[in-house]
């Protein structure tokens, strides 16, 4: 059975956020290093676009999160912490904010993506030409990279699929390279 086939079982074939029933799709919850049921959710079109696009976020949509916020699914409470802290500015996210318990672990988990934090204070990464990079994007390297600590030299044009954003500094992403987890400076590439 594949991962689509065991979320629609887990959730019986509605949005784990918003109970739809239509245009389910699997959303990999990041920073992901293996998705699966655990780190994955069924979602529908509607939520996973504003989850993605802050500026679409409509908050009334997300009052389905006084249900779905105390999911027994570890992604989901995570999914359901982020988009109440994005829009705790609201009011009413925040009150459900205040009830909402996560073990240290799954905060670290949710505070990944910095949506907690102030627009002023969050980091944000950019490619080359200034567009915003985003855990999980695809990446390609515009000129030759020695990798440090080996002998290996990775060629201009080679991708970089399923990045993953340095939370600490601006300026570094993550990425596997021919099976190397390697470290990467985000100057030296541009966004696919």
């Amino acid at each position: 059975m594949g991962l689509l086939e065991q979320l629609k079982e887990r959730s019986t074939s509605k949005c784990e956020l918003c109970s739809a029933t239509n245009d389910l799709q699997i959303y990999e919850v990041p920073p992901v290093s293996t998705g699966g049921m655990d780190g994955s959710i069924l979602a529908c079109t509607t939520c996973t676009a504003q989850i993605k696009e802050v500026d679409s976020t409509d908050p009334n949509h997300w009052r389905c999160l006084n249900d779905s916020m105390w999911s027994e699914y570890d992604a989901v409470k995570v999914v359901a912490w982020r988009m109440l802290s994005r829009l705790k500015d609201k009011g009413w996210p925040q009150d459900l904010l205040d009830m909402l318990y996560l073990d240290d672990e799954l905060l670290n988990w949710a505070k990944a993506t910095g949506e907690d934090l102030e627009e002023s204070d969050k980091i944000i990464h950019r490619d080359v030409n200034g567009a915003i990079l985003e855990n999980g994007a695809n990446v390609v390297l515009i000129k030759d990279l020695k990798v440090k600590g080996s002998s290996m030299v990775v060629k201009q044009g080679t991708a970089v699929r399923r990045i993953t954003l340095d939370r600490d500094n601006a300026d570094y992403i993550e990425g596997k390279i021919n099976g190397q987890h390697i470290v990467i400076i985000t100057k030296y590439v541009k966004k696919l």
